[in-house]
């Protein structure tokens, strides 16, 4: 693909960025150089391998939901100094 000084500026008018003529004339190796490495992606023989929409297979990992015994209100505040009538207290919302 031919990248061009008009297609960079295009490109860049479309993600809404500001170019300087320098930056311009840096980026267009540097994306020549991306593009062509995403080309060879093109010469990787894919003929017998299946579609994968997800690279680790997802499931569901649950556990019993069982009854234990939680932290009493006094052990939940013994550790904080910024607490008010046994609640934690936190920053004002305004």
């Amino acid at each position: 693909m031919e990248i061009t000084k008009e297609l960079l500026e295009h490109t860049a008018t479309l993600a809404r960025l500001k170019l300087s003529k320098d930056e311009v004339e840096n980026f267009i190796p540097q994306l020549k150089e991306i593009l062509d490495f995403f080309s060879k992606l093109d010469e990787v023989d894919t003929t017998n391998v299946k579609p994968s929409f997800q690279a680790v297979v997802l499931k569901n990992e649950t556990r019993k939901d069982e009854l234990e015994d939680s932290f009493s209100q006094e052990d939940a505040l013994k550790n904080t100094e910024h607490k008010k009538d046994g609640y934690f207290k936190g920053p004002r919302a305004v």
